[in-house]
């Protein structure tokens, strides 16, 4: 909502503008009346809608046409007053006043205008008759008035009415001509009722109403209201109410019936409480609410986002298959304005046989954003009304930002989730069958990803000593003579070369000795293609002795051309390794250290798939 109100008042000469900002001030009729009453302000908290209110008078004899261009320009609202009794005055509404003021503003967004009628206490009839055409023929008259500023009729409904045309327009939500609202408004009350929708059966039950009533209006409504409620959609739509809930189409007919009956306030605390600016667009500090991440720290969503997102997966996994088949991901992302996940993103998180996200995929990828991307991930929850579902005061409350990774070293343990490999490799050395086969697939399945839904990224979980961790891989391009910030940021390095190419490994090994030699980054040097004959690295040192030199673990052999999945302990290894920087080239090499791991590792998967299962038969 706006943060003040700019009211001016036009009109021609002594149809008393000044007389109603002195009788709204003083509570009585001036006895002298000056040209024109200076700028007052109403504090916030003597005004209906607890918003300060500016109220600007003009004067024909004091200031010139520029300045009344000004005032137009900066006013909020515009009071066009007339007396009752001065048939000049009236026509001067639409001969001058309107025309004046609609060449001054943009015709998109006009300004909203409220017909003052004053000195009704010299007539004994209304003007009404004259002025109601004039409202029909221009839809930015928001209301009129009749009023006197003499025995103070009206005077306060006048300016709480201006007041209420800026706060609670008419013009974006409903289209008088059609009898009908607007595009931009039936969105936004969609987009609403879908996040309202908790269990995704296309009705707000009684708890749902409640819940949205208690959102919105702080306060629940009473079994007794909520009937009556539901009984008023009942007489005026067939389809409004269904199994005793409310239907997307009755929704948005109490909605409509509210702002015909010049209750546009209560819909406008709706879309207010659902993130939307006067345009109805949903509002940039909703959308992006301040977040502080320091140098050298991650972001991450903590364990309320997963539950969130957890209930947003299950409400739209219809099948209970445990993936979301396109139309359910479709019908997730249906408040959203665009799309947001690519064809890229099946290649990037693990997917079923039909590939289908699968549940952990699923929650892989908004890891995955989160982590890149921590003002994305927060627009994305907006979409979402994390903040609204979760109670929360924004989505920032969603995340938790990881201490500097210098504090980590020093402490010896970490207490971050997400971990981030970078995977080097000259061209042709395996490294986009690396990443595919921490996903499951193995080479037969990748030769059926197309090459323009190539994804660079793919993340999984790995599990290490029985904690379940997520493991970003990243495939860095083979561009040797510049490496970004982000290339060289990372908690554990992979050096993959092909072990049937003599020429792979010197790739490596300039790229560890260029840039990695003199990090505390972890670095492994992983051998693919182990299914093929090996060669001899045409390189001064072999790829053992390398590592020997250089204090790294030996050379792991890995290759993606298996009848199965491909084994993953190499990836339970390159996560141990980021969760461990401290560790000695002795750990690394003990067989046992990896064993532990490992062991680890398998227990927590069994556990944890049997303990999944039997949440998904308690759903």
């Amino acid at each position: 909502m706006r943060k003040d109100v700019r009211i001016l008042l036009v009109g021609e000469p002594k149809v008393g503008k000044t007389s109603l900002i002195m009788s709204l001030v003083t509570e009585e009729f001036p006895d002298v009346v000056p040209y024109r009453a200076e700028e007052i302000t109403i504090p916030a908290d003597v005004t209906p809608e607890r918003v300060p209110t500016h109220i600007v008078d003009y004067s024909e004899a004091e200031q010139t046409d520029e300045q009344l261009y000004q005032e137009i320009t900066k006013a909020n609202v515009i009071c066009i007053v007339y007396a009752v009794n001065n048939k000049n005055s009236i026509e001067k509404v639409t001969s001058h006043w309107i025309p004046l003021i609609n060449e001054r503003t943009d015709k998109d967004s006009r300004i909203p205008l409220i017909l003052v009628g004053n000195k009704s206490d010299l007539v004994e009839h209304s003007s009404m008759e004259t002025i109601l055409p004039i409202m029909n023929k221009y839809t930015e008259i928001e209301t009129c008035v009749e009023c006197s500023a003499k025995n103070l009729k009206n005077i306060s409904e006048l300016f709480y009415y201006a007041q209420k045309a800026v706060l609670h327009p008419t013009g974006p939500l409903y289209c008088p001509d059609l009898k009908e609202m607007k595009p931009a408004c039936l969105r936004a009350l969609t987009r609403i009722f879908k996040v309202s929708d908790l269990d995704n059966d296309g009705i707000l039950n009684d708890n749902e109403l409640n819940f949205f009533q208690r959102t919105c209006f702080n306060t629940p409504l009473a079994p007794q209201a909520l009937e009556d409620v539901k009984n008023v959609v009942r007489k005026n739509l067939n389809d409004g109410v269904c199994d005793n809930g409310l239907t997307l189409k009755g929704f948005l007919f109490l909605h409509t019936l509210f702002i015909q009956r010049g209750r546009h306030e209560t819909t406008w605390t709706v879309l207010r409480r659902f993130g939307y600016d006067d345009d109805l667009e949903l509002h940039q500090d909703y959308l992006f609410p301040p977040l502080k991440i320091p140098p050298d720290c991650t972001t991450e969503l903590n364990h309320n986002a997963y539950l969130f997102l957890q209930s947003i997966f299950d409400k739209h996994d219809k099948d209970r298959d445990c993936a979301l088949s396109p139309e359910e991901l479709k019908d997730l992302f249906e408040v959203f304005p665009y799309m947001p996940w690519g064809a890229d993103v099946h290649n990037t998180v693990c997917t079923n046989d039909q590939g289908w996200i699968t549940y952990q995929g699923y929650l892989s990828q908004w890891t995955l954003t989160t982590y890149l991307d921590v003002q994305r991930c927060l627009e994305y929850l907006g979409y979402l009304g994390y903040s609204i579902i979760a109670e929360q005061e924004s989505q920032a409350a969603s995340m938790t930002v990881t201490r500097d990774k210098k504090i980590d070293l020093q402490k010896k343990q970490t207490q971050r989730n997400v971990f981030r490999c970078n995977v080097f490799g000259a061209i042709g050395s395996g490294k986009s069958g690396f990443l595919q086969a921490f996903l499951g697939r193995n080479l037969m399945r990748q030769r059926t990803i197309s090459e323009e839904h190539k994804s660079y990224y793919a993340i999984s979980t790995a599990y290490v000593y029985g904690q379940e961790k997520y493991l970003l891989l990243h495939e860095v391009f083979p561009d040797f003579d510049f490496l970004s910030d982000a290339e060289m940021s990372c908690d554990v390095v992979c050096l993959l070369y092909d072990s049937s190419n003599p020429f792979s490994f010197e790739y490596c090994a300039n790229v560890f000795k260029q840039y990695f030699m003199d990090s505390k980054t972890p670095c492994m040097l992983v051998a693919s293609k182990t299914d093929l004959p090996e060669v001899k690295q045409l390189y001064a040192q072999t790829p053992l002795e390398f590592c020997r030199r250089h204090k790294m673990p030996p050379p792991q052999s890995y290759t993606c051309n298996t009848a199965a999945a491909p084994n993953r302990d190499i990836f339970i290894k390159l996560t141990t390794m980021a969760m461990y920087p401290h560790m000695t080239q002795a750990d690394l090499k003990s067989s046992t250290f990896w064993l532990k791991a490992s062991v680890g590792a398998t227990v927590f998967v069994v556990l944890g798939f049997a303990m999944y299962r039997a949440m998904l038969r308690s759903r």
